[in-house]
């Protein structure tokens, strides 16, 4: 009852400087929970403390300012100085995220009030991850800050992403936010009461929600240990971490150098970074290249860049022991913001090979879903991937192949030029990896099975994303109906 209930008589102030202090904490507590920090079980709260600062305890016409405060400085948080050397567009991206969300965010506070809660679990979360599906087809931030990305260290819970894709753990992960989040709303109208006219969550309603997501984050636990496997290792892999980016002969003997570390550890398939020659190894010193794949025995990966009258070629090929060239891959996402150009993209094909069906991605493809799904459905067992990173990434990268990999049921062997290379297994174990901020030369070998490549999502996509992208605009819509009326 609303008398039972403690009257706060706070200065518009006092609100104001509590409010942006929440929406700071959910920001912080967003961040941690993904790399350096790993502290993963925070995405499932990261977003309570914001709500509450949205909904209860900001003057009512700031209310969005949390919203914008806590989304952007989580970002602000996720990015840290990964763009300190980028334009200033990419340097500004948190201020943008910031502004956005405080503006798509403005009626929020209204249209709950109005509809009495009924729809503020679903409505959040979905337009969340409509937003994520936006996002992901954008080539200026693909899928970085996916609320998905925090579990990428626990094989165990991540599993179902081969049938509801990332975009289905990004909305059980807000679905469970928004329910906590309902619930803290329904305890607060039980204490404090700012304003007379606050409609009240009703603690019955919030307690069917919090048992509802429950249930579904137990189901989703249960399918993924179900789905959960652990296949024998059957092949060797290695991925050459050189520390440099060969311009010279010398470069090209340290790799090959490498190569034969790998190889003498066993290693049958050996990934080279992206650009790691500066020449098409197809039509320069293919001789050289063919021996050192017959001396060795490997089938070598090898990222190149090449500059025609055209553009830049951002290449990969495979080179087989027998000295038969498979490929090219052409990069399928360049780097648009910071001016990267790929005048080839694909063909997204799987090489058959006496290893298995090889295909490739580079680089910026891993943060995106299509180009994996791709090379995975012409039939790709393992996907090859050469990267060239840069510091301010490494902790983060690599994850994101983790859910590639899942996706798809493929092994993925990450190669870099210096910071964060990883053997990656189809269900998403990190089998061995090195992350640093440093230049650092590094051969990562590890057995791993080959994948299956075999998940519905393969087929159909990002249908989740796609569904909530729909939902996104169904809210919308009544919101403006209301407007309208």
């Amino acid at each position: 009852m609303l008398d039972s209930t403690y009257p706060l008589d706070w200065s518009w102030w006092q609100r104001l400087i509590l409010g942006l202090a929440l929406a700071v904490l959910s920001a912080g507590l967003l961040a941690l929970a993904f790399p350096p920090y790993g502290l993963w079980p925070l995405i499932f709260v990261g977003l309570v403390p914001m709500i509450v600062a949205q909904h209860r305890v900001m003057p009512k016409r700031l209310a969005s300012v949390a919203y914008g405060v806590g989304v952007g400085g989580f970002f602000a948080g996720y990015f840290g100085a990964t763009f300190d050397r980028a334009p200033w567009f990419m340097q500004a991206l948190p201020f943008f995220v910031a502004l956005l969300a405080g503006l798509v965010s403005v009626r929020d506070r209204a249209f709950h009030r109005r509809t009495s809660y009924q729809w503020f679990v679903l409505r959040g979360s979905v337009i969340w991850v409509g937003v994520e599906m936006i996002r992901g087809l954008v080539p200026v931030v693909g899928t970085w800050g996916f609320a998905a990305y925090a579990l990428h260290s626990q094989p165990w819970l991540i599993q179902p992403v081969g049938i509801f894709s990332i975009y289905g753990l990004s909305l059980l992960i807000l679905l469970v936010n928004h329910a906590l989040g309902l619930g803290a709303l329904a305890l607060f109208d039980r204490a404090w009461q700012f304003s007379a006219d606050t409609r009240r969550v009703a603690v019955p309603q919030a307690r069917r929600w919090l048992v509802a997501t429950g249930i579904l984050l137990i189901a989703w636990s249960a399918l993924s240990g179900a789905l959960l496997r652990h296949p024998s290792d059957d092949l060797r892999v290695a991925a050459i971490q050189p520390a440099f980016v060969a311009r010279s002969e010398k470069g090209v003997s340290e790799l090959a150098r490498l190569t034969r570390e790998a190889a003498d550890q066993g290693a049958d398939l050996v990934v080279w970074n992206e650009g790691a020659l500066s020449f098409d190894p197809q039509s320069s010193q293919a001789g050289d290249l063919r021996a050192l794949a017959q001396e060795t025995g490997a089938h070598l990966v090898i990222g190149y860049g090449v500059e025609t009258a055209v553009g830049h070629r951002n290449e990969a090929v495979v080179l087989t022991p027998e000295g038969e060239f498979l490929g090219p891959f052409g990069k399928d996402h360049p780097v648009a913001w910071s001016g990267e150009t790929s005048v080839t993209r694909g063909p997204y094909d799987a090489h058959e090979t006496t290893l298995g069906r090889l295909g490739m991605i580079i680089c910026y493809d891993l943060d995106f879903t299509d180009t994996a799904r791709r090379v995975v459905r012409a039939g790709a067992q393992l996907v090859a991937v050469p990267t060239l990173d840069w510091p301010a990434i490494a902790s983060k990268h690599y994850t994101h192949l983790v859910f590639r990999a899942v996706e798809n049921r493929v092994t993925a062997v990450k190669a870099d030029v210096a910071f964060d290379s990883a053997i990656i297994g189809p269900y998403g174990r990190v089998v061995e990896r090195t992350v640093t901020p440093h230049a650092e030369q590094k051969v990562v070998v590890a057995d791993v099975p080959l994948g299956t490549g075999s998940t519905p999502i393969i087929q159909l996509g990002d249908w989740v994303g796609w569904a909530s992208l729909a939902g996104l605009a169904f809210f919308a819509m009544l919101d403006l109906a209301a407007v309208v009326r």
